[in-house]
């Protein structure tokens, strides 16, 4: 079975480990989004460890509001999926494929070894409102403290999007507000 194409060129451009920094490297002429929050727990490692697991099985997304079907399986490369927001048959749907996906490293006791990111990066596919691509990522820097970033680059696949301009850049903001917010209580283990 062939995959669908991508609706850019030039995919992997968020595929960026530990320490390689997010800043840089970006395709012109799109919007880019680039965000990170430390998030302050009692124990960052367990913190790192539930975020992850949660970037990774779908919850960042489904607690930010957004629709995944509960069969789609954690994000692994090749893996087309479809997020929407709406109800039913009104559900704008927004096909993506997976590109990387990175679960975390482990010591021999378990814990997460400090001075890693994880997390997955998709690329969209046509039928999404946008072009481009997006990564999630948990990081658990050298000294042990949580972070949570996202990097996207992105411009309207549609004319019905070019022309909704304002309204789609607040869109993609309300969504990247609420990853933010949701990766807080995913870390917390309140989700």
């Amino acid at each position: 079975m062939t995959q669908r194409k991508l609706t850019y060129l030039d995919p992997g451009r968020t595929e960026r480990p530990y320490p390689v920094p997010l800043e840089g490297g970006w395709p012109p002429r799109y919007r880019l989004v680039l965000r990170e929050e430390r998030i302050p727990v009692k124990d960052p490692a367990l913190g790192f460890l539930r975020l992850v697991d949660g970037v990774l099985g779908w919850d960042l997304h489904r607690g930010s509001g957004l629709w995944v079907d509960p069969g789609t399986p954690r994000a692994r490369p090749g893996l087309e999926m479809s997020s929407g927001v709406g109800i039913g048959p009104l559900r704008w749907h927004a096909p993506c494929r997976v590109l990387w996906s990175t679960e975390p490293m482990l010591d021999d006791g378990g814990r997460p070894v400090p001075g890693q990111r994880a997390g997955f990066g998709y690329g969209t596919l046509r039928g999404h409102p946008e072009a481009g691509e997006e990564g999630f990522y948990g990081e658990l820097s050298e000294d042990g403290q949580l972070y949570f970033r996202v990097a996207a680059f992105s411009r309207p696949a549609n004319l019905l999007i070019k022309v909704g301009g304002p309204l789609n850049r607040r869109t993609q903001q309300m969504f990247t507000n609420r990853y933010f917010r949701t990766a807080r209580r995913l870390a917390a283990g309140k989700a």
